[in-house]
């Protein structure tokens, strides 16, 4: 089936659901992501049906939640056109893509528009991940998802002007929906910062998965400046390396910021918590963090 954006309108109030994207146990922030969102429409209106379809990354795939109803092995590409044959046969009013070229198949992740490509009804797009100077075949990739997306959702005012700029994408199909964070009740950060020793410290905080491509060297080049006139200052890393970059690379990028470090004698300014944490821990650093990053 060859549809574009608007080829069906999408329902005021839709009754089902699906979510296209990773799911947990799977370790990545998408996944967690996906989760939260879904969990999130099932809160807001219970009488809907709000379900996922999730992609994996191994044969052997994950032990999933009930909401997740079927899987796709993210390398193999008939399975994407049994993914799309699944959504059309439950007749779902919405699939909603949560979008990043590194969780699909093929080259930039193209595979997934094989499955797009067959939908029946319409598509909502989030973007986790909107470059200003894509590749020729990022770039491909997502005008054929501009295409086949009936709206767009992004995290940030700046990838919808990327998006108009670099993809000459029209703004009235994108939305804006700044990313959620836990709402938590006030508690005094020296609690905190007792417990992961940075007492008295100023604290930058950066978490999520590990790999090349985050963007963590940058601070770290910037940190002799700030020291200069906060000594106290610590930049607190948290965040095991992603498992297919551990796969790939071993634990590379981890090492080269530590290198960098203390090649700009900043090693006592940056720490490393090497590890994948519970929201509840989550909290409680982001808790003791005075800047976020």
């Amino acid at each position: 089936m060859n549809r574009g954006p608007g080829d069906r309108g999408i329902a005021e109030r839709p009754e089902s659901i699906a979510l296209v994207g990773n799911y947990v146990p799977r370790q990545c922030g998408i996944a967690t992501f996906t989760a939260d969102l879904r969990n999130a429409l099932e809160s807001a209106s219970h009488e809907r049906d709000f379900w996922a379809v999730a992609m994996n990354d191994r044969p052997k795939g994950y032990a999933y939640p009930e909401p997740v109803r079927f899987e796709v092995n993210q390398n193999h590409f008939p399975e994407y056109r049994l993914a799309a044959d699944f959504l059309n046969m439950n007749r779902v009013d919405l699939v909603c893509l949560q979008h990043e070229f590194g969780i699909f198949g093929g080259d930039d992740g193209s595979h997934i528009l094989t499955l797009l490509r067959d939908l029946r009804m319409p598509l909502v797009t989030t973007l986790h991940t909107v470059l200003a100077e894509p590749s020729p075949g990022q770039r491909a990739v997502m005008e054929e998802l501009a295409r086949l997306t009936d709206r767009f959702v992004v995290m940030s005012g700046r990838a919808v002007d990327m998006l108009e700029s670099t993809y000459g994408m029209d703004r009235g199909r994108i939305a804006f929906i700044p990313h959620g964070i836990p709402d938590v009740p006030f508690i005094d950060p020296g609690f905190y910062k007792d417990q992961f020793g940075v007492e008295g410290r100023k604290v930058i905080l950066t978490f999520g998965l590990l790999g090349p491509g985050k963007g963590l060297e940058h601070v770290i080049d910037a940190l002799p400046q700030v020291a200069a006139h906060y000594p106290e200052v610590v930049y607190l890393i948290l965040g095991a390396t992603h498992p297919n970059v551990r796969k790939e690379s071993g634990e590379s990028y981890r090492i080269s910021l530590q290198q960098r470090a203390r090649h700009l004698g900043v090693q006592d300014n940056v720490m490393f918590h090497n590890r994948y944490v519970s929201l509840d821990k989550l909290v409680e650093f982001l808790i003791c963090a005075d800047l976020y990053i």
